[in-house]
C-alpha cells in the first residue's frame, strides 16, 4: 500500500481528474482539401461527430515547428518571469485558472488576439526576450492557419450547397473579426498517475464558442472527445495534421445540422503536451442566426437571434461544462 501525504494530493486540488478511456478512436473523420469528395466529407464529418482531421493542407511544417519551439521557450522560464506576461485579462499568460468563474485545470497558457492592431501590454512581456523570433513565428503560424481555416469553411459551405460560397469565410476574413490564438502547455504529471491511476484534467469538458477552431498538438496526446452517444474516446496525436471542432456559432448557422463537439485535454503522466488553437470568430457585432438558405421552408429556426458580442459575453459569464447555446434556443 502506498500512503501519499495530504500536502501531495493538496498540491492538485481543486483539479479534477478522471477515469482513463480503453484506448485511441480510430474512427476520425480524415478531409484532403484537394480531394474532389472534400466538401461532402466535411459536412458529413461536422454533422456526424462536429470533428475531423486536415492533411495535406498546405501550411509549412517549418511555422508549426518553429512556433512549437518558442512557445516551449516560453513555458520553460522561471515562473517569475512568465508571471510577468499575465494574470491574463483575458489576454496574456494564465495558469490553472481558466476562465473567471472557478475551473481550474492542470495547464497555463498564453492568450493572444489575432488582430495586429490589438497589441495589448501582456504580449510586450510575452515577446520581450526574443521580440522578433517569438512574434514573427506566431504571425508566420496564424497567417497560414487563417488562410486553411478560410479554405475549410468555403469547402462545408459547397458541402452545404450554398452559393454564396464565401458566406461564412468573409466573417472570419473581416478586418474587426473577433479571433484569438491560444497555445497550451500541459506539463506531465507522474505523482498523481501513481496515486490513483486516474487521469488529471487539463482542460475540462466544454464546446468551444466561435465558428469553427483549428487545433495542431505536438506528439503528446490527450485530446478527447464525446461521440454523439456520450461516450468519450482519445483521439490519437498527429503533430503534422490539423484537427477542425465544429463550434457554438456554427452550429447556430446551420440551424442546429452541425453539432459543436464537447472536448476536454487530459494531462499525461509522463510528457509535456504542448498544443495551439486559432479560434475563428466573427465580428463582435454581427447576428448569428441560421443561415436563410439552410432553413427550409415551413422550417422554424432553433434558436433566438443574438450578436456575437451577446454570446460571447454570456459564454463568458458560464462554467466550462455549462450548456452554454441552452440560454439561446426557442
Amino acid at each position: 500500500m502506498v500512503v501519499v501525504s495530504q500536502p501531495a494530493l493538496d498540491h492538485f486540488s481543486p483539479i479534477k481528474t478522471c477515469k482513463p478511456t480503453a484506448s485511441y478512436f480510430s474512427g476520425i473523420p480524415v478531409v484532403d482539401p484537394s480531394n474532389p469528395d472534400a466538401s461532402s466529407l466535411i459536412v458529413k464529418a461536422c454533422e456526424e461527430f462536429g470533428f475531423f482531421k486536415v492533411v495535406n493542407h498546405g501550411a509549412p511544417m517549418e511555422f508549426m515547428t518553429s512556433l512549437e519551439s518558442q512557445a516551449i521557450n516560453f513555458f520553460n522560464l522561471p515562473q517569475s518571469e512568465k508571471d510577468r506576461a499575465g494574470p491574463p485579462d483575458p489576454f496574456g499568460y494564465g495558469s490553472k485558472r481558466i476562465g473567471p468563474n472557478g475551473d481550474v485545470g492542470w495547464i497555463e497558457y498564453l492568450l493572444l488576439n489575432t488582430n495586429p492592431d490589438v497589441v495589448s501590454e501582456k504580449s510586450l512581456f510575452i515577446f520581450r526576450e526574443n521580440p522578433q523570433i517569438f512574434r514573427s513565428a506566431v504571425e508566420n503560424y496564424v497567417s497560414a492557419v487563417k488562410k486553411m481555416a478560410f479554405e475549410i469553411v468555403e469547402l462545408m459551405a459547397d458541402g452545404l450547397g450554398i452559393e454564396e460560397r464565401n458566406v461564412m469565410s468573409k466573417l472570419l476574413r473581416d478586418e474587426k473579426s473577433d479571433s484569438c490564438f491560444r497555445m497550451n502547455h500541459y506539463p506531465p504529471c507522474p505523482e498523481l498517475q501513481a496515486l490513483s491511476g486516474r487521469n488529471l484534467i487539463g482542460f475540462g469538458e466544454h464546446t468551444d464558442p466561435q465558428i469553427i477552431s483549428v487545433l495542431r498538438s505536438n506528439n503528446t496526446s490527450g485530446l478527447q472527445i464525446c461521440l454523439r452517444d456520450g461516450a468519450w474516446v482519445s483521439v490519437p496525436s498527429d503533430h503534422t495534421s490539423f484537427f477542425i471542432n465544429v463550434g457554438d456559432s456554427l452550429q447556430v448557422m446551420t440551424n442546429g445540422r452541425f453539432r459543436s463537439l464537447k472536448h476536454r485535454v487530459v494531462a499525461d503522466p509522463m510528457k509535456s503536451r504542448v498544443s495551439m488553437i486559432f479560434f475563428g470568430g466573427p465580428p463582435l457585432s454581427e447576428k448569428i442566426a441560421p443561415l436563410p438558405c439552410l432553413v427550409v421552408e415551413g422550417e422554424e429556426s432553433l434558436y433566438k437571434e443574438f450578436t456575437w458580442w451577446e454570446y460571447k459575453k454570456s459564454a463568458y459569464q458560464s462554467r466550462l461544462a455549462d450548456n452554454r447555446l441552452g440560454l439561446f434556443e426557442k
